[in-house]
């Protein structure tokens, strides 16, 4: 559906526009004028009459229809077409989620189109409607609005993240800790949850880089002023922070796993010694009790009237012996 719809003139929005065809006529009829449509999930019918009005290449649509695109930039004859996914965090599952928006921009337009929960595109639009004096460099004014609240918003994630790890870092290797097989799951869990977040943060580090005049091209992105490139090297700056960020945690959080593994076989070595170690003082009096269990008629001692109280001292003998020997070895 459509979300809102406005002309805004030299940085200032207008009256709120009625149908858009109407709306981008009025846009393109002055000079310093754009129109901001805002669409969420929408319908193939509904987004057909806007890629009909808007002139968006088909292959574009197809993917702001679809969805689940990676983070790209891609640039057609007649619009340049975005695809950032901003990133949700739940502290009460400690869990991430990925939203998803695409950027259509063009002559005297601009069209959102967000999929999921998470995308800051109201803040980003009331924002930008109090600073007219950055609103009035036109669409490319909102294409780094945009980009720069999802990338910030990223900083904040990866310090959760860092939080979370710091908290189960402390409960692997607390002394009380159990090692038990729940604690392996939720190490692999938030694991995945780093992936998750990579796959937002990772690739869009191509197309901002872009939009900041590098990459092997070395120039300006059309519909995008050159001007701009600075701020959009300053997006790339704290995109470079985050995916440092998460390389981090990615390692982090593979060490701790395998130090939870190796402490986990360290701690079963340790069982198999004790349990070795109990075997081998309940064998000594089992061999000795099953030696004069086998009722032979001739065997020594057995008319001896103290054999009995002798073979239990031996057998108790040999089992202390045992024990202090095992626990001078750590064994016990």
């Amino acid at each position: 559906m459509i979300v809102d719809c406005a002309i805004y003139r030299a940085g200032r929005r207008t009256a709120r526009a009625g149908e858009f065809t109407e709306a981008l006529a009025k846009a393109r009829a002055s000079d310093d004028a754009f129109v901001w449509l805002g669409v969420l999930d929408p319908s193939e019918e509904e987004f057909g009459r806007v890629s009909e009005a808007f002139g968006l290449h088909p292959l574009a649509v197809e993917d702001a229809l679809k969805a689940h695109q990676r983070p790209k930039l891609e640039v057609y004859d007649d619009s340049l077409f975005m695809v950032v996914k901003p990133v949700v965090y739940e502290p009460e599952s400690d869990r991430v989620s990925l939203g998803e928006v695409m950027v259509f921009v063009g002559d005297g337009f601009v069209v959102t189109v967000r999929h999921g929960d998470g995308a800051p595109l109201a803040q980003v639009r009331d924002r930008l409607e109090h600073e007219p004096e950055m609103l009035a460099h036109g669409p490319t004014a909102v294409l780094y609005a945009i980009a720069d609240a999802v990338v910030d918003h990223y900083l904040v994630v990866a310090a959760e993240l860092q939080t979370d790890l710091e908290e189960l870092e402390t409960e692997v290797f607390s002394p009380d800790s159990s090692g038990s097989r729940d604690t392996a799951e939720r190490i692999y869990t938030f694991k995945r949850q780093i992936v998750e977040f990579r796959r937002a943060t990772g690739p869009l580090a191509a197309p901002v880089g872009r939009l900041a005049g590098g990459g092997p091209f070395g120039h300006g992105v059309p519909f995008v002023h050159d001007s701009s490139q600075p701020f959009f090297r300053d997006v790339g700056d704290h995109l470079l922070r985050v995916n440092e960020s998460v390389e981090s945690l990615d390692r982090l959080v593979s060490d701790i796993l395998s130090a939870h593994l190796a402490r986990m076989g360290v701690r079963q070595n340790d069982d198999m010694r004790k349990i070795s170690a109990w075997a081998a003082m309940a064998a000594v009096p089992t061999m000795i009790a099953g030696i004069y269990g086998m009722n032979f008629e001739s065997m020594p001692e057995l008319a001896w009237p103290g054999s009995y109280p002798v073979v239990i001292l031996v057998m108790v003998g040999i089992a202390v012996a045992l024990h202090r020997q095992f626990k001078r070895r750590g064994w016990l």
